[in-house]
């Protein structure tokens, strides 16, 4: 790649240079602003996150670089039937508010700092914690990856080559490191309100110069039926198995995201809350959607991309009315700042929730008398510790090897009964708890891994995610079995 093919000019990259060092510069305020040095002051923000900060913190988070670059590539090649990614955003937020206000609660009361201290709490089991503990780090360790991925390509292909993949990624993970170390959840949450509204603006820009260039809505879909009729296709019946399955599976795991979860500790409280996310139950209208519509008029203006193309839909259009109006490079460096903005929110986030995990749920317990202090300093440098693993791992692995990606949520949703039936079921017992969640993930396991080796195992039995099958067994084993034991007679 020559310079001459870079996407932005000096001007657009100072632009991005800026943005960082005011991460950087944020970064420091949250550790100058930081009430003591305990594990709840880090890692939670010391548990006093506004509405405002919240908001964006959870808006930030659940949308990463796959909504800017992925949903576009996905509307392109789908066409109408992608509008499940608007259904399953909605869907974990909905998700999100059954639950929240309660574990919420629960957290202060509690002094909970992960997602596990819940499930210890309640079960009273350390190893069921543990697994809970472990399941939420393999899968965020894969989104770390993937996401370190996406930022090297990202800085690779907005300066020409001038930044190579490798040092993209080193770079940008340093400056997370910084601004997360110093000031831990406050620093990331404060970030977080400067690339939250960095996405927004960034989707809107986009959304309504696209819509301009191309003749509205009208002209958009008026092209698509001549270029693209096959996007107009009634859904089949298996389309429509995967489409319910999809929004079931995704919607259930992405609600219990680790780093997800650590936001509901870290609000002020309740009232704030429920506020942020009656507001962020209509953020998919303004992102999702909006990005999904870029995708429909890329099918309708560039057609016939293989599917590795088409990825990168939104880029492609953008060079052509760049091309076609200079003026509008500043419209190419605001996409790139959004990218930027979304997948550093994830890697900071995911980290944090990573390093938290491993200090607080497997360490701590081995050595519970150790101070909270040396607890923190440990917890940073558990983030460098894994950043120095997961920078060579996304420098060298080759893509080929993100197949968990498809699985990682249906792997986390296997924790949502146990956390549904232990906030609400006082009879919910411990052993069935625990055993539908192995069944769940094993059944997960049996059908993703063992689709690769024999065709006799599918990875969609009856047209519908293995994941969801199990889910199904996992709802099963610890309704029927918690009822099963309480009706035993007691030898207490």
């Amino acid at each position: 790649m020559s310079p001459d093919s870079a996407l932005v000019g000096t001007g657009g990259i100072a632009v991005m240079v800026a943005y960082l060092v005011a991460l950087l510069v944020l970064g420091w305020m949250g550790r100058q602003a930081r009430k003591e040095k305990s594990l709840a002051d880090f890692y939670l923000g010391g548990r006093n996150l506004g509405f405002f900060v919240l908001l964006l913190t959870l808006y930030a988070t659940q949308y990463s670089g796959n909504t800017l670059i992925g949903f576009s590539g996905s509307a392109y090649r789908n066409g109408f039937a992608f509008l499940v990614a608007v259904a399953f955003m909605m869907g974990v937020v909905a998700m999100q508010f059954v639950f929240a206000p309660k574990l919420h609660r629960l957290s202060h009361e509690h002094g909970y700092i992960t997602l596990s201290d819940f499930f210890y709490h309640r079960f009273r089991s350390r190893t069921f914690a543990a697994l809970i503990s472990i399941s939420g780090i393999i899968a965020l360790l894969n989104y770390v990856l993937t996401n370190l991925k996406a930022i090297g390509t990202a800085a690779e292909t907005a300066t020409g080559g001038k930044v190579s993949f490798a040092q993209g990624v080193i770079f940008l993970s340093v400056i997370i490191l910084i601004y997360e170390t110093l000031g831990g959840l406050r620093s990331v949450a404060w970030t977080d309100v400067l690339q939250g509204i960095i996405l927004a603006i960034g989707c809107l820009v986009i959304f309504g110069v696209i819509l301009f260039t191309y003749d509205g809505t009208s002209g958009v879909f008026s092209a698509l039926q001549e270029k693209r009729p096959d996007l107009w296709q009634p859904l089949t019946t298996a389309q429509y198995k995967t489409w319910l399955s999809t929004l079931l599976v995704v919607t259930g795991g992405v609600a219990i995201y680790p780093h997800a979860i650590q936001r509901i500790y870290a609000a002020s409280d309740s009232q704030k809350l429920k506020r942020a996310y009656q507001v962020m139950l209509f953020m998919p209208l303004f992102t999702t959607l909006l990005m999904i519509f870029v995708g429909w008029v890329g099918a309708a203006q560039i057609p016939g991309l293989e599917r590795a193309a088409s990825e990168g839909i939104t880029m492609r259009m953008l060079g052509e009315l760049t091309a076609r109006y200079p003026v509008m490079q500043f419209v190419v460096i605001l996409f790139l700042a959004a990218v930027f903005a979304a997948i550093m929110s994830t890697v900071d986030s995911a980290l944090l929730s990573i390093s938290s995990m491993i200090t607080q749920d497997l360490y701590r317990p081995l050595n519970p008398s150790m101070p909270e202090e040396q607890l923190t300093r440990l917890g940073k440098w558990i983030s460098w510790g894994l950043m120095a693993l997961m920078v060579p791992l996304a420098i060298n692995l080759p893509q080929t090897i993100w197949w968990f990606v498809q699985i990682k949520v249906e792997l986390l949703v296997q924790a949502l009964p146990a956390l549904l039936f232990g906030l609400y079921w006082n009879r919910v017992q411990t052993g069935p708890a625990l055993w539908g969640f192995l069944v769940g993930t094993g059944v997960t396991l049996l059908f993703a891994v063992g689709s690769n080796f024999s065709d006799a195992i599918p990875a969609k039995p009856f047209g519908m995610h293995g994941g969801l099958w199990a889910l199904v067994l996992n709802i099963l084993i610890v309704g029927i079995g918690s009822t099963v034991l309480r009706k035993k007679p007691s030898n207490e």
